[in-house]
């Protein structure tokens, strides 16, 4: 009898979660980008082997920084380059003939396996915006974000259709120490999303720290063997690699998890202001930091990275959407490409204080910028406010949903016979209309585009709905999306496992707010 009751539970308990799955939201989200239009090169071969052997004699000759990291000397020393005091001194083709480990293309899991990305050759991975101390929403005007604003970027972002990546820090939560943030960002990512996230690189015992919260949520073995976080390890430029990055580095690459190697490029300060200085030094540190992580192991997955920015030389602050900027992207491209590395670059980047007509002009040129280049992994895709100070929910939505532009011009020109379309030319003729002809109704659902944000509506129409401008518009799609959120599943155990790992560690040490 307790058999038969087991088996009508079970049965119960099925018809449930068939019922909820009819009625739950369904979360689109579309597969990582690859490209069918070719890149935009900006080099010719001799440009770029100037460039190349420009930053062979800024490592040979000038040489790059290693403070306080006794055993990253040691490894350079031992690798057959010059060391002195912190300077690291390479031999001409030592960087290039180390970076020959590193795959050209990589695979990140992510906890649903329909949503892992691949990250190299001709793929376009989306990721949100990453870093900002404050966040900025219609009601709430500016302000220091908090572990909830954390939480409602991470679900904007597993509700958004274009994004690929869940991100790192999305924002900085403020209200959380610094020591335990990491902790509950890492806990959000993997439990209110189940795209592919990234690791805490701000102090070496934070990245084992999300490596282990990676075996509780992944296993051990699947950890061991494949690319589960891809975090981002800035380059301190000019030709400095500061021993909390670089620590960072040593666990990701020893765990076999992917880094982003990328300068920190503000041209006029920390690099020159001509493109072919700025791209020599962008090359010698990459060169430098990917030939570290082949040091560390042979293998591990690398980035190519390169955020590039100029500066307003009269408020020293920094532009975007620049033309300086984006010759510097395309360039930085091409030399990732010849180094057979994924690339990133790019991202929705703007100096604007609102999500206003410059947030838009700048944006779109950066996002166009970085898909014309070949980025691969493109960071900060989506949210970015204020020289990337700010995060704003309103811009989140905006931007994401021109992602999908980056998305169509991809695909390129469909030269099937479907494509080609000669069936509608012969079956309209001179004089008439396709919007009745077979070929339109067969192909109209999916022909052209659309936004899920912007007015596209009659002027009455608008009118007679509020005429809200663009930002109201992405104030009640960002209700819309929140409304619609619903958590995907995770195994209990799983779940109590990683909330118990959180609760330990961070009792283990009292609160720093340093």
């Amino acid at each position: 009898m307790a058999e038969v009751e087991q088996r009508r539970r079970a049965r119960g308990g099925g018809g449930a979660a068939r019922r909820a799955e009819r009625t739950a939201v369904s979360v689109e989200t579309a597969r990582y980008i690859t490209r069918n239009v070719p890149n935009l090169e900006v080099l010719n071969d001799e440009a770029l082997e100037i460039i190349e052997a420009n930053a062979e004699t800024v490592l040979a000759e000038i040489g790059v920084n290693f403070p306080e990291n006794p055993a990253a000397l040691d490894r350079w020393r031992a690798a057959g380059a010059e060391v002195e005091g912190d300077r690291v001194r390479l031999p001409r083709g030592l960087a290039r003939q180390l970076c020959a480990t590193a795959p050209a293309q990589f695979t990140q899991l992510a906890r649903n396996p329909e949503r892992s990305v691949e990250i190299g050759g001709r793929n376009l991975v989306l990721a949100p915006v990453y870093g900002p101390p404050f966040v900025r929403s219609v009601d709430g005007g500016r302000r220091y974000a908090t572990l909830e604003d954390f939480r409602t970027f991470v679900k904007l972002g597993y509700m958004s259709r274009w994004l690929h990546h869940s991100g790192g820090t999305v924002c900085e939560p403020t209200d959380v120490a610094v020591n335990k943030r990491h902790f509950d960002m890492l806990l959000a990512h993997m439990t209110l999303s189940d795209k592919p996230f990234m690791g805490s690189v701000t102090e070496p015992s934070r990245a084992r720290d999300s490596v282990e919260m990676c075996e509780i949520l992944f296993g051990k073995e699947v950890v061991a063997e494949n690319c589960v976080l891809t975090s981002l390890v800035n380059i301190n430029s000019p030709l400095t690699f500061d021993n909390t990055m670089m620590g960072a580095l040593e666990v990701y690459a020893a765990a076999g998890q992917a880094c982003i190697l990328s300068p920190f490029i503000v041209g006029g300060a920390m690099a020159p202001v001509t493109v072919a200085g700025t791209l020599t030094q962008v090359l010698a540190e990459v060169m430098t930091a990917v030939a570290y992580s082949q040091l560390i192991r042979p293998g591990a997955p690398v980035i190519f990275g390169a955020f590039v920015t100029s500066i307003d030389m009269n408020s020293g602050a920094p532009t975007f959407g620049t033309p300086e900027a984006s010759l510097i992207t395309y360039g930085a491209g091409q030399l990732a490409r010849r180094m057979g590395l994924p690339y990133r670059s790019a991202g929705a980047f703007c100096g604007a204080k609102l999500p206003d007509a410059q947030a838009a002009y700048e944006s779109a040129n950066s996002l166009n910028m970085g898909f014309l280049a070949g980025v691969n992994f493109m960071l900060h895709a989506c949210g970015w406010l204020e020289g990337g100070l700010v995060a704003s929910f309103e811009k989140f939505v905006m931007d994401a949903d021109q992602l999908g532009v980056l998305h169509g011009l991809a695909r390129g020109i469909d030269l099937t016979d479907n494509g080609q379309a000669m069936d509608a030319i012969r079956e309209v003729g001179p004089g008439g209309h396709y919007l009745g002809c077979a070929h339109t109704q067969a192909n109209f659902k999916s022909a052209f585009w659309r936004s899920d944000l912007l007015d596209n509506k009659p002027f009455e129409t608008w009118f007679e709905e509020g005429a809200r401008d663009t930002q109201a518009l992405a104030r009640a799609r960002v209700d819309k999306l929140l409304t619609d959120y619903r958590q995907p599943p995770l195994d209990p155990a799983i779940a109590e496992a990683l909330s118990a790992y959180v609760t330990e560690r961070k009792a283990s040490m009292p609160d720093a707010f340093g």
